[in-house]
């Protein structure tokens, strides 16, 4: 039985596909595309890594164009750190796509993942193009999320719906990530499509706002990519009233992207490489909220607070070495520490035995919380992180062999 559209075909108006070409070593898939019927505007949120892929510069120089109808990505090879070489081959990507496909070259965008520093090999996308252009189809979503995995274990796909104005708007999407995990961006790829009708500039600042409430807050290793993009492509097909900065149908739409791309985020937080734990770290209580998210960080981010997660071991003295070392002014006799919601630490000091016997049920639990209040003030940050295993140094260790 064929299953129908999901993820980034799930709006009205899309098609997807996925195949092997032969650009990865193994059988599995290694191009995607995505196509919408009509094209529309699109939005894009990229790395903040100064050292950019090729795929995004020209993502970047599409963008300034505010329209699109194709997005064509491959995994395997990032084409990152190659150069004028690898700037041409994006170029094609795009160019090639767009001729083949009958659009305007500035419509279609490009994306890459996979090994860094290595020249895309473009024999087999270009013999692979004009087959994945073939199997389009509105069923092609969730083969075109897996041609988009490299390290994942799971495909990530997402989708909702909601009533604007009395129509159905959809917003679906996809993702891929499990390692290079961290904000500004998280290190991954996702994809989210659109039946709405919607102006540019909303688009975009939807996107943003949905970005910082989701792949902005993962961290499963503390390392952003070259390549991390999100794109957003709409084509109004739903047939609602356009809807722009102001209108009152806006927050609706917000709402519904906020979730899916807290949906994908997630996704990919769980797949973290060997990850086996899911942990939301909440800072409360702090002066400011750029003092609170430098705290969460510390502790999201500290292999030794990693570790003991992973070892299931209560070990709440290394969440309080993490709080001290975030380079924010605090006062440690006004810190509390609770593990969903157990109390553990209160003014700075343990709660004793029993506290500490409880918690350590909590820690066996594949997903809870850690709330840490600095008494400092009534800003607040989160962010989701996991634990490190075993499993995840044997994968980045052998990841080119």
């Amino acid at each position: 039985m064929k299953s129908g559209p999901s993820g980034v075909t799930a709006p009205s108006g899309f098609l997807a596909a996925g195949l092997h070409a032969g650009i990865k070593k193994t059988p599995a898939l290694d191009l995607a595309l995505v196509v919408s019927e009509d094209p529309g505007p699109i939005a894009g949120v990229f790395t903040t890594n100064r050292i950019l892929a090729a795929p995004i510069q020209v993502c970047r120089a599409h963008l300034r164009r505010g329209k699109g109808q194709a997005i064509f990505i491959n995994s395997g090879n990032a084409n990152a750190c190659t150069g004028r070489t690898g700037q041409a081959a994006a170029v094609e990507m795009a160019r090639r796509a767009a001729d083949l496909l009958g659009l305007p070259h500035h419509t279609v965008f490009v994306s890459s993942t996979g090994v860094i520093g290595q020249p895309l090999p473009m024999g087999p996308l270009r013999r692979g193009l004009p087959k994945l252009i073939a199997r389009l189809r509105r069923e092609g979503g969730r083969e075109a999320a897996r041609a988009i995995m490299t390290t994942d274990t799971t495909v990530k796909e997402a989708a909702l719906s909601a009533r604007i104005a009395g129509r159905t708007i959809w917003i679906g999407g996809m993702a891929k990530g499990s390692g290079m995990i961290h904000p500004d961006m998280a290190t991954m790829l996702a994809f989210v499509t659109t039946n709405a009708a919607i102006d540019r500039r909303a688009l975009q600042r939807a996107l943003v706002t949905s970005v910082d409430q989701s792949f902005h807050r993962i961290s499963v290793d503390g390392d952003t990519s070259t390549n991390d993009t999100v794109l957003c492509l709409a084509n109004g097909t739903a047939g609602n009233p356009v809807l722009r900065a102001g209108s009152k149908h806006l927050a609706v739409f917000q709402q519904l992207l906020d979730r899916v791309c807290q949906d994908l985020a997630l996704q990919v937080c769980r797949d973290g490489e060997g990850a086996t734990k899911l942990v939301r770290i909440e800072v409360a209580g702090a002066r400011t909220q750029a003092e609170a998210q430098s705290v969460a960080k510390s502790v999201a981010t500290s292999a030794l607070v990693k570790t003991a997660l992973f070892g299931e071991d209560a070990n709440w003295g290394r969440i309080m070495a993490a709080v001290g070392r975030s380079g924010v002014r605090i006062v440690p006799s006004k810190i509390t520490l609770s593990f969903d919601r157990v109390p553990i630490v209160k003014r700075g000091v343990s709660l004793g035995p029993v506290a500490e016997r409880k918690i350590a049920r909590v820690v066996k639990r594949k997903e809870f919380s850690i709330r840490v209040n600095l008494g400092l003030g009534s800003a607040r940050w989160w962010i989701w992180t996991t634990d490190l295993s075993h499993e995840y140094v044997t994968i980045n260790a052998s990841y080119r062999t």
